[in-house]
């Protein structure tokens, strides 16, 4: 009976606004403004928006673009970098063999000159192969996949409350055809975002022609880096082309041990499409990737510089720290989405 009672009031409750807002009356005037944002995620905080890249989910099991979308809502944020196993698996993309959960460690640990074990190597190998078949394939299924479906991924989340702002499929390599680069950057306009990135290929003439398509499509190509990020490491891209920019690193860039990090930020804020925000620590003390406050990283400091300057690219939260036992991904996300709201409130 009590139920049905508060059933019955809320009902009325939201009848009676729904009729205020209709009628126009001041005190209600936003109303079905206030409607439509109910329960949406809002990570523009101060002018600074804040963002996750779909890799800092990448040890969940459902990585289809529903749970995407459900892992960023539970964090509190209203704007992401899509990578492709999301967006594409929805477009209907043939299914990827490799389980890239147990790969990404492995590509991590190379990539960071670490020793790999025999049994390493070996899974290493054998999922490189699988991965080059099946890149085959895919790149067969790009040519012909209607960019309707990626409409439908926008409109899935924008609905949410989720803007894409960036696109991270692999389509963009040395390996990958013109074909390929231009279905990419057809994507990414269709999911409504205004960049694409990958890692930086090191080739000038890739970043050249990858920064013509990108003027063509009236996108932004930016160019991810790792430790052999330095304040000249983008220089030649963006001489190249207005359509080259910089998916700037900042954990990797302090992990790197290169000095005075913000002045970059302050240097080429027009050039930077999106930063990727971690707390790493100097090479003096060791370049642990850890929880965010315990690095070395001036993660309050370049989100203060954002808002008192009012830079508008996005700060994309990277999850790279070891999780603890007993949380998840979205558990931690959700506290570093919580440390840039602290510091930018």
């Amino acid at each position: 009976m009590n139920n049905q009672q508060s059933r019955r009031q809320f009902l009325g409750a939201s009848a009676a606004l729904a009729a205020s807002a209709v009628m126009g009356t001041n005190k209600l005037f936003g109303a079905p403004a206030i409607i439509r944002n109910l329960n949406k995620p809002n990570s523009l905080i101060n002018g600074v928006q804040i963002g996750v890249i779909t890799y800092s989910f990448r040890d969940l099991p459902d990585q289809s673009a529903e749970a995407t979308l459900k892992y960023v809502l539970d964090c509190g944020i209203s704007a992401i970098e899509l990578m492709g196993g999301p967006a594409e698996s929805f477009a209907g993309a043939p299914k990827n063999t490799v389980d890239m959960r147990s790969v990404y460690p492995l590509m991590r640990k190379r990539r960071d000159n670490q020793t790999l074990t025999d049994d390493e190597q070996k899974t290493l190998t054998e999922a490189e192969s699988q991965m080059k078949a099946y890149r085959a394939e895919l790149a067969k299924w790009r040519t012909s996949v209607p960019m309707s479906k990626f409409e439908q991924v926008r409109k899935l989340y924008n609905q949410a409350g989720v803007s894409i702002y960036c696109f991270k499929p692999d389509a963009f390599g040395m390996q990958n055809t013109d074909a390929e680069i231009d279905y990419g950057m057809r994507a990414a306009k269709a999911l409504g975002a205004n960049q694409v990135t990958l890692e930086h290929p090191a080739n000038d003439a890739h970043t050249l022609k990858l920064g013509q398509m990108a003027q063509k499509h009236g996108i932004r190509v930016g160019y991810h880096g790792h430790e052999q990020q330095t304040p000249t490491f983008w220089d030649m891209a963006l001489a190249q082309s207005p359509g080259n920019a910089m998916n700037f690193d900042l954990g990797h860039y302090v992990a790197a041990g290169q000095p005075d990090p913000l002045g970059l930020v302050r240097q080429k804020h027009d050039r930077i499409a999106s930063m990727h925000i971690k707390d790493r620590q100097t090479p003096d003390h060791g370049k642990g990737n850890l929880p965010w406050g315990q690095g070395d990283t001036p993660l309050t400091q370049v989100l203060n510089l954002m808002r008192e300057q009012k830079y508008t690219f996005p700060a994309t939260i990277e999850l790279e720290y070891k999780i603890p036992e007993g949380s998840n991904a979205v558990a931690e996300v959700k506290k570093c989405m919580e440390y840039c709201r602290k510091v930018l409130s």
